[in-house]
């Protein structure tokens, strides 16, 4: 059944209209964006979908495709944070940061499917965010930017459910465009579409989903933006992003905390890797991405410590089978891993990483290429 048949069944009437929005896996520039540093992310052609109608009476009803349970209804007065961390908090959340900023949201009724992998680090959350919030900037004539969309996403996801994300994963998904990898600047929130067209040169950008997460991983992004605001409190900056990568020794030996060292290397040094890649890329040179891809696993295994078994194999064994280079993507301890290969060895790589994950007792990963789609829009 269609999302928008699901959703007369629900509702009993037909919604007002149909919004896409993708996940997103991450090319370069990891745990960067709370320090106001850069990124490059490119949205995936998996989406959640929403199906809206506005209500005037108060209500917010939302209702998922894919998890069990009936409609969640809720009084949009009463919405409170960090109430639930539930998946109804991220739609719910988001007519909180809007209703908080002041815009007129009198209520929805929201029907959702996703085809995003949760629990894989490709921003399934901010895909639920972005969709909600580009409907109701439609229907209720809101008048917002995509820039200023995800904004109220990421609002939504830091006040609301409690989760201290940075902006990259709603700003990749609000404002990504087909063929492109987005160069973003967290600090002005300024982007550039930069051509990401991998099979024009014969090579392909592989996700691998480990499907695994490790509980330590909540607590621990928290510990590593704490550890990031301290480095940059004793450096006398006000974020990390204003550390040239020039001056990253004597900053070094400015900082007496060995855990705060290693987050500020990571950072500076990830932020150097994002302006790399950026002139390989203007320069028609993909294919020398490969190794600043596997410099920066190095940084987020040995410096964040945010890798895990599955993740280390999987860059280890793609780059041992032929890959020009590969990395953790996302938050870390689970989640996924993205492998640059040439087109003819993709079949190959993958094999070799299913291979060393059953050798090694692991569950089997799911791999799939990651095509730069479009971000959000109305279907």
């Amino acid at each position: 059944m269609s999302v928008l048949a699901e959703f007369e069944a629900l509702y009993g009437v037909e919604p007002e209209g149909i919004w896409a929005a993708p996940g997103r896996v991450n090319l370069i520039g990891e745990y960067t964006d709370f320090n106001d540093g850069f990124v490059m992310p490119l949205a995936l052609p998996h989406t959640a979908v929403a199906a809206v109608a506005r209500r005037t009476d108060g209500t917010l009803r939302v209702h998922s495709a894919d998890i069990e349970g009936g409609i969640v209804q809720l009084d949009v007065s009463a919405l409170e944070p960090l109430a639930s961390t539930d998946w109804a908090a991220y739609p719910a959340g988001v007519v909180w940061a809007l209703r908080e900023a002041g815009h007129p949201v009198t209520g929805a009724d929201i029907h959702l499917a996703s085809t995003v992998p949760t629990g894989a680090g490709l921003s399934s959350s901010a895909a639920l965010e972005v969709v909600t919030a580009l409907a109701l900037n439609d229907l209720f004539g809101l008048g917002l930017s995509r820039p200023e969309l995800a904004v109220v996403a990421q609002r939504a996801e830091n006040a609301f459910v409690g989760v201290p994300c940075g902006v990259m994963d709603q700003m990749a998904s609000a404002c990504a465009a087909e063929g492109h990898a987005l160069f973003l600047d967290t600090r002005d929130l300024s982007y550039r579409q930069v051509p990401f067209d991998l099979a024009a040169q014969g090579l392909r950008l592989l996700v691998v989903d480990t499907r695994v997460k490790h509980a330590l991983g909540d607590g621990a992004y928290a510990a590593r933006r704490a550890g990031c605001e301290a480095g940059a409190r004793a450096l006398g900056v006000r974020a990390l992003r204003e550390v040239p990568y020039v001056h990253l020794p004597d900053a070094l030996a400015r900082l007496s905390d060995e855990s705060v060292r290693r987050y500020v290397t990571h950072v500076v040094s990830d932020n150097h890797r994002v302006e790399r890649t950026i002139a390989l890329l203007d320069a028609g040179d993909a294919r020398a991405v490969g190794p600043v891809l596997t410099e920066g696993h190095a940084s987020l295994r040995d410096d964040l410590r945010v890798s895990c078994p599955e993740l280390d194999l999987a860059v280890e064994a793609a780059n041992a089978a032929g890959a020009l280079g590969a990395r953790m993507t996302g938050g870390g301890f689970g989640g996924s891993a993205i492998v640059l290969v040439e087109e003819r060895a993709a079949a190959a790589v993958s094999a070799a990483v299913e291979k060393a994950f059953a050798e090694a007792g692991f569950a089997a990963p799911r791999i799939f290429p990651a095509v730069p789609s479009e971000g959000a829009r109305r279907l």
